[in-house]
């Protein structure tokens, strides 16, 4: 321990640490900082070999040689924390999962620098939080919209912080990873299943929003992936009854048939294979299904809302968002590899617009 309440730790290089750079070295042997921590330390002076003082983190290490890191005591969290009340669903010493709701941001950004996620995590989680990259603040490893409902995971280490970001890297190929989301969509699509393949980047005539982009190339394009089952479609109010469990229905009867009559709007659960900005709002929309009450990609769609009853017209008013909850979350756990799942219920705003799509019967 040091005077200022930090820490010193020690390693010594093996004959596997020959030749090896130093921050690699570092990272390998203190599974608790990831690598960038390192570098981060090596730059501050925070490391030093037989006394001396090394700011290069691509030294070749030597077997034997005793390398010295002194890590400083973490300091206050910026931004501070604020006493926000949070559905906290599962918490332990590394990690936290929080049921957010509708209308907070995850993240200070600016417009935004307090009344977030984050600092209603600082707050909620105080001394547990050990320090990631120096500073007491949660690692926010995925993010919401701030106008979605539903699970969101952050770490509370740096180690459970890097092991969560290579897992939402591999964005669950690798079988470790899982979200799920239900969404409400204007219409149905043709297939009772199906996936959207489409690349995005942001939009070349609106800066602040998200697009389909063909120039894959492009170094701000990214490869974007989801995946929809349609699991009940609504019909035009009057045109017929609705049409019940959508996971055996053909294409013809979600496309609108004599019994069924024309579909107004549909409940989906939409899987990630990626998850990029506004990935399932864009995909959507891009298909011709936008959600329901989303301002920004549906405003396409407005006459479809003259197509709604009174009741369904008032449920939709009174979500006064995009109807996309983050309803499943699963994952391994970071430090005892444990599979880790967890369920939100649908929040009170988009239950009551299904009760109305429904003919008010739940």
């Amino acid at each position: 321990m040091t005077d200022d309440g930090g820490q010193i730790l020690r390693v010594v290089a093996g004959s596997e640490d020959a030749r090896q750079r130093l921050d690699a070295v570092l990272a390998r042997r203190l599974p608790d900082m990831s690598r960038a921590r390192v570098q981060a330390l090596i730059r501050d002076g925070g490391v030093r070999i037989g006394g001396r003082t090394i700011g290069d983190a691509n030294l070749r290490v030597k077997p034997g040689e005793e390398i010295e890191v002194e890590l400083p005591a973490p300091v206050a969290a910026e931004p501070a924390g604020e006493a926000i009340p949070l559905v906290v669903v599962y918490e332990d010493a590394h990690l936290i999962v929080i049921d957010k709701p509708a209308g907070l941001v995850v993240h200070p950004a600016a417009g935004h620098e307090t009344g977030t996620l984050v600092n209603a995590l600082i707050h909620h989680c105080g001394d547990s939080l050990s320090g990631i990259g120096g500073v007491r603040r949660p690692g926010i490893v995925h993010r919401l919209d701030k106008d979605t409902s539903g699970l969101i995971v952050a770490a509370k280490t740096d180690k459970a912080h890097r092991a969560l970001c290579e897992q939402f890297a591999a964005h669950g190929r690798d079988g470790r990873l899982m979200r799920s989301y239900l969404g409400i969509c204007w219409r149905a699509p043709d297939r009772t299943k199906g996936t959207v393949d489409a690349s995005l980047g942001r939009s070349a005539r609106s800066r602040t929003k998200i697009a389909v982009r063909s120039d894959t190339h492009a170094p701000d394009v990214r490869e974007a992936v989801t995946h929809y089952e349609v699991l009940e479609v609504f019909p035009v109010p009057g045109t017929a009854k609705g049409l019940g469990g959508g996971r055996s229905r053909s294409a013809q009867q979600l496309a609108g048939s004599a019994s069924g009559g024309p579909p107004l709007a549909a409940l989906l659960r939409l899987e990630l294979e990626t998850g990029r900005t506004h990935q399932i709002r864009v995909h959507m929309a891009h298909i011709g299904h936008p959600l329901l009450g989303d301002s920004t990609y549906g405003s396409g769609f407005r006459a479809s809302a003259g197509l709604l009853n009174p009741e369904q017209a008032e449920a939709l008013q009174a979500l006064g968002r995009q109807a996309l909850h983050a309803a499943e979350l699963g994952f391994e756990h970071p430090e005892t590899g444990e599979p880790m799942h967890f369920e939100s219920p649908l929040p009170e705003d988009m239950g009551r617009l299904l009760t109305a799509l429904r003919g008010g019967k739940d």
